[in-house]
């Protein structure tokens, strides 16, 4: 029962619906007392041949009465009790999705999509049954069940009461037993269920890949072994939910055997009569809800418990990036200075060393050097989507843990080097960054991404959907989609990370040449293996194992030897060669 003790938060939240629906839960089980009070009343008469139509018409108007009230408060505690509940399950949904957009790459690293998901549907509705029909079933069982004794024990026979009670303390200790043998299963089974959904989409995201390598049959394959071991958890869960409903079936079946046996008895000694032991009867075939009711209740909670632990466990993870106490709300702009001493993912691997350099408003930064030398990290530290811990950035003359995490962020646009696009319109990708932009915005700002020729060429022009991730498009369109829907928000800092790889060398002049008119007072980072990207750029930094190796301009570099000027010079020489192909062919 210790969920209950958890979601404690939830129910004074929401005491009024709660407190309504069990007191109309109340007035339900006290109302379905009568109708046998009422049947061992007329059985009596019937017995005596006292009953007339009169007698007979009045306790049936009682019992109509009855049944329209009942049918009335259960219409009105269901809206109070389940209604809450599916308020708890969108309150939980809606802290899981707020906290995951709070969560750090780091977070994500070490988690998967599809055990997230789990999270965030089979959990969040297993929580939800527990403050829905968990509640009911303890309120229920709790109130019918001890209306019932105390009734049976009071108008009828205390003694037979006793003796009918006999066999519920082994109910109370099996199901108890299979309490923790549910809660245990169960656990392992929503685990199994999230390594299944995770293989789903992990799956369906790499279709291509998969169609590509021929791996069909044997994703397949490894599909059916996890889906087989998510039937045979759950499997296991269900013979111990099986186990429920026989052992209780069993003790209140004791019990009407007890009942009848000794109820005779006290007939025939007169200590009863027939009506009596007949309203006798009808209350312990009442007494099988309740007891059925706190078997389920068991099976609910323990769910509950396993799937609540689970959601508590990711929304303890605290985030890793967050604001200081005291922030600047206002977005910075400025000059940019980098002083990084030392920075690490792990307490082991150097990733930056000893980097530092300045940047002022409006010029363009080109970060250069070999693959895994630390582009991509110098980028995201800016963006805060990793902390410092030896040295610091500044930017407009503040280090940027003194701005709020949203003002930071609201003066970037970033590019990634994996394009994401959403499964909505080019026109809806490209105005993601500025959801009110009109339509001449979108357009211009696909001018200058140099995608706009491309796109109206589309049967649906700004209207096309694209798929999943942009399935429908080249790499080279969603790059540049991607560049757009950085450009129109018109960011104080643009960061361009590797993002015209896929874009021939005319593309990409063409793309620079609108930068540079349209970003002259603008401040701009471009990380590239393609040297040709940045050499306009005001500052170069090459790096090399997270140090940097050599700073300066496009000529400075040039006019000494280095990785710089050997890498340009190849590059261009592998240009020359591919237009010689070109023209021969």
């Amino acid at each position: 029962m210790k969920v209950f003790i958890d979601l404690l938060w939830f129910f004074k939240e929401e005491k009024r619906k709660y407190l309504m629906g069990i007191l109309l839960l109340a007035f339900v089980s006290l109302l379905s007392l009568l109708p046998p009070y009422i049947v061992g009343v007329i059985v009596d008469h019937i017995e005596k041949r006292t009953l007339t139509f009169t007698t007979l018409f009045s306790w049936g108007g009682v019992l109509f009465a009855v049944a329209v009230a009942v049918y009335i408060f259960r219409y009105f505690w269901r809206i109070m009790i389940f209604g809450a509940s599916i308020r708890l399950a969108r309150k939980l949904r809606n802290q899981l999705y707020e906290h995951f957009t709070k969560m750090s790459p780091n977070f994500y690293h070490s988690r998967r999509t599809g055990d997230l998901m789990a999270h965030s549907t089979n959990d969040i509705r297993a929580v939800e049954q527990t403050a829905g029909i968990g509640v009911l079933t303890l309120v229920d069982s709790l109130l019918m069940g001890s209306f019932v004794i105390i009734t049976m024990a009071f108008t009828i026979s205390w003694k037979l009461t006793l003796i009918c009670l006999i066999p519920m303390p082994f109910m109370a200790l099996a199901t108890s037993y299979y309490g923790s043998l549910l809660h245990e299963r169960f656990g392992k089974a929503q685990a199994a269920f999230s390594s299944l959904n995770d293989k789903v989409q992990e799956s369906m995201s790499g279709i291509r890949v998969i169609k590509t390598f021929g791996y069909e049959k044997d994703d397949v394959e490894s599909f059916r072994e996890k889906s087989e071991d998510v039937v045979q958890k759950n499997i296991s869960v269900a013979k111990v939910d099986a186990l429920f409903d026989p052992t209780i079936s069993l003790i209140v079946s004791i019990s009407f055997f007890l009942s009848i046996l000794f109820g005779a008895r006290y007939v025939v000694a007169d200590e009863l009569t027939i009506g009596q032991l007949t309203s006798f009867t009808i209350y312990l075939g009442l007494l099988i809800w309740p007891m059925l009711a706190f078997g389920w209740l068991f099976n609910i909670v323990e769910r509950g418990r396993a799937s609540y632990n689970r959601v508590s466990s990711l929304l303890s993870v605290k985030a890793d990036i967050e604001d200081a106490e005291k922030t600047v709300s206002e977005q910075p702009i400025g000059t940019i200075e980098y002083r990084i001493n030392r920075f690490t993912y792990t307490d082991e691997e150097v990733v930056l060393q000893d980097v530092s350099f300045h940047l002022n408003k409006g010029e363009t930064l080109g970060v250069v050097g070999r693959t895994g030398s630390g582009k991509t990290t110098l980028m995201k530290l800016f963006m805060r989507q990793f902390d410092l811990t030896d040295g610091d950035i500044y930017f407009s003359n503040r280090p940027i843990k003194e701005y709020s995490v949203e003002a930071l962020r609201k003066s970037i646009g970033y590019v990634p080097q994996d394009h994401f696009l959403f499964s909505a319109t080019i026109g809806d990708n490209i105005a993601f960054a500025k959801p009110k932009a009109t339509m001449s915005e979108i357009i211009e700002a696909a001018k200058l991404a140099s995608i706009h020729e491309d796109i109206i060429k589309l049967p649906d022009g700004y209207e096309t959907i694209v798929g999943e991730r942009g399935v429908t498009l080249s790499g080279g369109q969603k790059q540049r989609i991607s560049i757009a829907r950085a450009l129109i928000a018109n960011p104080e800092v643009l960061i361009l990370d590797d993002s015209l790889s896929a874009v021939d060398a005319k593309t990409e002049e063409a793309i620079l040449e609108a930068l540079r008119g349209v970003r002259r007072d603008k401040t701009t980072m471009i990380t590239a293996h393609r040297l040709s990207a940045i050499k306009h750029a005001n500052l170069i930094v090459v790096l090399d194992h997270g140090k940097i190796v050599q700073k300066g301009t496009h000529d400075e570099l040039m006019s000494v030897d280095g990785w710089y000027k050997e890498m340009y010079e190849k590059q261009k020489l592998e240009t020359l060669v591919e237009q010689g192909g070109s023209k021969d062919e």
